[in-house]
């Protein structure tokens, strides 16, 4: 501001058009900043930490370990998954899983965009093993997802799942 001044005052105006159109370039940048933190911030996610899912190609079974609101690969590994040829492209979420080891025993975690995640029809209690379950997840609830450690859910920002118990009288 101090240099656009100066430059009005020494009647610089072409000096003074410049410094302002960048002002105002910086300022229509900061507000696109603004509005993409805060469509971020209110994300609607379909999938939870700790749910389990499979995937729609690739058919393995697996537990969501972690979440991005949009892909969050870089640019050679996007075009390498082909992520522009998805429907809703790299701009949906896109999920962190743990893939079940009796699966894919060579397949650790995926980074699997929503459109490819199924959710189980009802509560699936069946076996499930990873080496890193015990490290972000106390353990098994009443529907057979896994509950998120505190830490895991406070770095997403994820409020704890509560299932209520199966009544097995009704």
């Amino acid at each position: 501001m101090v240099n656009l001044q100066k430059a009005v005052e020494a009647e610089n105006y072409a000096l003074a058009a410049e410094l302002r159109d960048e002002i105002n370039k910086l300022e229509a940048e900061s507000l696109a900043a603004s509005a993409n933190a805060l469509v971020y911030e209110n994300i609607q996610y379909a999938f939870r930490l700790g749910q389990k899912g499979r995937h729609k190609v690739f058919v393995y079974s697996g537990v969501i370990c972690g979440m991005d609101p949009v892909c969050c690969i870089s640019s050679s590994l996007r075009e390498s998954a082909c992520i522009d040829k998805l429907t809703r492209g790299s701009n949906q979420p896109f999920y962190q899983v743990l893939v079940d080891v009796h699966v894919d025993p060579d397949l650790l975690v995926a980074y699997v965009p929503e459109e490819n995640l199924l959710a189980p029809d009802g509560p699936n209690k069946g076996r499930f093993d990873h080496p890193y379950l015990s490290f972000l997840f106390y353990g098994m609830d009443a529907a057979g997802d896994f509950i998120p450690i505190k830490q895991l859910r406070e770095k997403y920002n994820r409020p704890r799942h509560e299932v209520p118990p199966i009544d097995e009288d009704a």
